[in-house]
C-alpha cells in the first residue's frame, strides 16, 4: 500500500493528487489544504519515492495498480489530478479501472513517449556528498554547483532525509527503469469521464501534434494552458492551478 497523506472531511468527494518524477505527496500540501475546504483530498507517495514501498520495478501498469489499490482503500470512485510522471499513471489508472476515476486533470503530460533525459537529475543527486550535508541548504549548494538551477535544487531536497544522510527516492530503480518512466504503454480502449489535459503555456509537453493520440484514448478532453508557467505550472503558478481545478471539477 502506498503512504499517503489525507487533508479535509472524510465525508467529502475524494480527490487524488498524484505528484511527478522525484517528487512527493509533500510537494502538493499547500495545494491540498487548501483544497480541502471542498474535497476530501489525499496525497500518496508513488512507489519508490517518499514514504512508498521500494520495489525494483517502476511501470505505469505497477503505478496505476498501485494507485487502484489506494481507491480501494480509501473508497472509490475518486477525482484524480496527475502531473507529469503522476499525470501518465493517472491516465492508465483511467483506462484499466475506469469505474475508480470519476473525473481526471492531467497536468503538462501527454500519453506519448518523450526523448528527453531524466537521467542527469539522478547523476546530480547521486553526486551529492550525504556526509556533509546537516540542513537542505547544504545539500542544495551542492546540486547547485553540480548545475542543477536553483528551483530544482529546492525541488530535489524536499526529498532528502537529512538527519538520515539518504534520498526518499530509489534512485537504483528509477535509473534503471526511465525508459519505462518516458514512455507510455501500448493500451487500448478508452475513458469517457470528464477529462482536462491542463498545460504550462511556456512548456513544451503537450503539443498540437499530440492532441490525435489524447482525444483516441479520451473523446471527451478539453485543453487549457495557464500563461506564465511551464512544466511546474502547479508549483509556478500555484493560485491559478488551484482555480483551474476548481472549477473544472466544481469544487
Amino acid at each position: 500500500m502506498l503512504s499517503y497523506s489525507e487533508y479535509g472531511d472524510t465525508d467529502a468527494p475524494a480527490l487524488v493528487i498524484v505528484h511527478g518524477l522525484y517528487g512527493s505527496g509533500r510537494n502538493w500540501g499547500v495545494i491540498a489544504k487548501r483544497l480541502s475546504d471542498s474535497a476530501r483530498v489525499v496525497t500518496p507517495d508513488m512507489r519508490n519515492h517518499g514514504d512508498s514501498p521500494r520495489t525494483q520495478t517502476h511501470s505505469y501498469e505497477d503505478m496505476a495498480g498501485d494507485l487502484a489499490d489506494l481507491i480501494g482503500h480509501i473508497g472509490g470512485p475518486v477525482d484524480v489530478v496527475g502531473h507529469s510522471m503522476g499525470g501518465k499513471a493517472a491516465m492508465l489508472l483511467a483506462l484499466e479501472h475506469p469505474g475508480l476515476v470519476r473525473r481526471l486533470v492531467v497536468a503538462d503530460i501527454a500519453p506519448v513517449s518523450y526523448s528527453h533525459s531524466q537521467m542527469q537529475f539522478i547523476t546530480a543527486m547521486r553526486g551529492v556528498d550525504l556526509g556533509l550535508v546537516t540542513r537542505r541548504s547544504e545539500a542544495e549548494a551542492q546540486l547547485a554547483a553540480l548545475g542543477i538551477e536553483p528551483a530544482l535544487c529546492s525541488f530535489f531536497t524536499q526529498s532528502l532525509d537529512v538527519p538520515g544522510k539518504r534520498w526518499r527516492l530509489n534512485l537504483d530503480t528509477l535509473a534503471a527503469e526511465m525508459d519505462k518512466i518516458l514512455a507510455f504503454p501500448d493500451v487500448s480502449g478508452q475513458f469517457g469521464g470528464d477529462t482536462l489535459f491542463l498545460s504550462g503555456a511556456q512548456s513544451d509537453y503537450v503539443q498540437a501534434g499530440h492532441r490525435p493520440a489524447i482525444l483516441d484514448l479520451f473523446p471527451g478532453a478539453r485543453f487549457a494552458r495557464l500563461p506564465g508557467a511551464g512544466h511546474w505550472l502547479h508549483a509556478e503558478k500555484p493560485r491559478e492551478f488551484e482555480a483551474a481545478v476548481r472549477v473544472f471539477l466544481g469544487l
